[in-house]
């Protein structure tokens, strides 16, 4: 993510919110969502929580098909 340099008024009126707000430009026409830093990791670790399950985990543990990565970086260095 590139980081955005805003001016003193804009900054100080982003470290105000305690709260997502949708960011527009003189025209009124929205540009995106600034959303402030700790709610921002709070969604993201509530996201990341949902992806994979203990019990994916393990299930995906259970499968132990194919071939270890040494082995084919072995043979890579072959051809």
């Amino acid at each position: 993510m590139d980081p955005i340099t805003v001016d003193a008024e804009l900054a100080a009126k982003l470290a105000g919110l305690k709260q997502a707000a949708e960011v527009q430009d003189a025209d009124g026409r929205s540009v995106g969502q600034f959303v402030p830093r700790d709610q921002y990791l709070k969604l993201l670790y509530a996201w990341a929580r949902t992806l994979d399950t203990s019990a994916d985990l393990a299930e995906a543990r259970k499968h132990t098909t194919g071939r270890r990565l040494d082995a084919i970086l072995r043979e890579g260095k072959k051809g």
